[in-house]
């Protein structure tokens, strides 16, 4: 009974401490809420973004135009030149911006850009955020920087009392912002899945990240600044300045460190490409753009991260396209567990007469052994009802990997293509943390060439030299590849140790999929 007894006390004592942590957590975000404000309209001729794209538009009254960027060192040039172009403001909105070479070198670009005047608002995610507030404050102590947290935790000081914050709130403090998004001018959005770091610019020397982001102009930008305001001012978001104040300037020891990153041998090869004449041919240009009136963006609104309103506002969009498709549904997905609901829905498709392919990545490939653990649960059904399943290896074509980084590979692609025509490219994972507690983003689209060129890419990806293709034999999984040369046939999750085989086996097992 005295067991019983002190169970029943823990249990009401951690529901108070949750319930006050919670409450006062509330009170504190609605008096520390920062001053709303809003995108800068974009002008005639007011800038050089202005003056490039105004007559693109012009020549495509009332359409968007979007180019496909696939390449890392493209995607990392495509950042640079917009800020360097940008004369009204940069609107930048991501999951995390990374303290490395490239999260350096772009934030060089964004100072640079402010000191001419340009009005900087930086939004992110406080799960990654939190290590870096020295950075961040310093940045705010620019005239022209402003630095916003998607629901940060109040306590900064050491992973303890942090730790226990989110014990504490587990519900709320679990909601994260997946977005990505990198507005020039209000003229010109890029969007997609990469996040701000070397991982995602072929710099890394672990694994880079395959990915995908989509350049856009026209109306489709004034959809990605408005979502960008509707989280800046929303009561989820706090200026990092309530947070926490430094206590001293530390602005010109940041701008000394940039300097000096800009100034070593690892930034050459990228100041090289950024130096070529041709690289501000495709943005100045508008050379790649696809024009088309069918092109929107969709997005969970920062209330998915309360947890009394727990809506998929961005599956509301998407699912009726995935489910209207008639022939033809192709699915690329870093992170991809399907679920009971998921796979039965899949099956349905395939018995449609669909043929349903899904691109995720190997144990080998993968940068979370969670997920893939997950994941593994649901292989043998889908394969069985008839889905396709491919699985990203760790080193593929040498010819699409890393110029300056390692030659590792990893899936960070979001995106899928129906029946041919309509595609999607943006933030979101076939997983339950996108479904149900991330918020997330991305461009969804009709248009035939840039719709075949997302195809092109799954088609590449899954080749037999980059990806293996799972099937069935007697019953058991197998993979097959090509490997130098040769046709391969694998009984065991390939390219792996015991060791790790045995985690994501073992993690499988555990209670922990809705948080994936």
């Amino acid at each position: 009974m005295g067991v019983i007894s002190t169970v029943i006390a823990l249990v009401v004592c951690f529901s108070l401490a949750s319930f006050l942590a919670v409450y006062f957590y509330g009170r504190f975000a609605r008096k520390a809420v920062g001053e709303p404000s809003h995108v800068l309209p974009a002008q005639e001729d007011e800038t050089e973004l202005d003056r490039a794209i105004v007559p693109m538009l012009a020549a495509n009254s009332g359409l968007n135009g979007l180019r496909l960027v696939a390449s890392n060192v493209e995607a990392f040039i495509a950042r640079v030149m917009t800020a360097r172009h940008a004369g009204r403001s940069l609107d930048l909105q991501y999951y995390y911006w990374k303290d490395d070479l490239t999260g350096g070198l772009l934030a060089y670009e964004v100072i640079k850009a402010a000191d001419r005047g340009v009005r900087v608002r930086l939004l992110l995610d406080d799960i990654n955020a939190s290590q870096h507030d020295k950075a961040y404050l310093a940045l705010c102590r620019h005239d022209n920087i402003e630095v916003r947290l998607f629901n940060p935790g109040l306590n900064r000081n050491g992973p303890i009392r942090r730790g226990l914050e989110m014990v504490l709130r587990p519900w709320s403090a679990t909601r994260r912002m997946h977005n990505k998004a990198w507005i020039a001018d209000n003229r010109v959005a890029i969007v997609g899945g990469r996040n701000i770091g070397d991982a995602y610019f072929d710099a890394s020397e672990a694994s880079n990240f395959r990915d995908l982001d989509m350049v856009m102009v026209g109306p489709v930008v004034d959809e990605t600044s408005h979502m960008f305001d509707t989280f800046w001012n929303s009561g989820v978001v706090l200026p990092i300045t309530a947070l926490g104040r430094a206590r001293r300037n530390r602005l010109p020891k940041l701008r000394k460190k940039l300097k000096k990153l800009v100034a070593g041998p690892a930034a050459r090869p990228y100041l090289d490409f950024l130096r070529a004449e041709h690289v501000d041919q495709k943005l100045m240009s508008g050379d790649g753009l696809h024009w088309t009136d069918k092109a929107r963006i969709v997005f969970d609104p920062p209330e998915k991260a309360h947890v009394e309103q727990p809506e998929n506002w961005i599956l509301q969009d998407l699912l009726p396209v995935l489910k209207a498709a008639t022939s033809e549904l192709q699915i690329i997905s870093p992170y991809f567990i399907p679920g009971p609901i998921g796979t039965e829905e899949f099956a349905e498709l395939v018995a449609n007469g669909v043929d349903v392919s899904v691109l995720t990545n190997s144990l080998a490939a993968t940068d979370v052994a969670a997920v893939h653990g997950a994941y593994s649960k649901y292989r043998r059904t889908l394969l069985e009802d008839g889905i396709k399943l491919y699985e990203l290896k760790d080193m593929g074509d040498p010819q699409k990997l890393s110029i300056f980084g390692s030659k590792g590979a990893s899936l960070h692609t979001k995106a899928f293509t129906v029946d041919g025509t309509t595609a999607f490219v943006g933030s979101l994972n076939f997983d339950p943390r996108s479904a149900a507690l991330n918020t997330e983003m991305g461009v969804l689209f009709s248009q035939q060439a840039l719709v075949e060129e997302v195809r092109q890419v799954f088609a590449d990806e899954t080749s037999a030299v980059n990806s293996f293709q799972l099937d069935l034999d007697g019953g058991r999984i197998v993979w097959q590849d090509t490997h130098e040369g040769r046709g391969r046939l694998s009984r065991r999750e390939p390219e792996v140790g015991f060791y790790r085989r045995l985690t994501a086996k073992v993690i499988s097992f555990l209670p922990i999929e809705s948080q994936l």
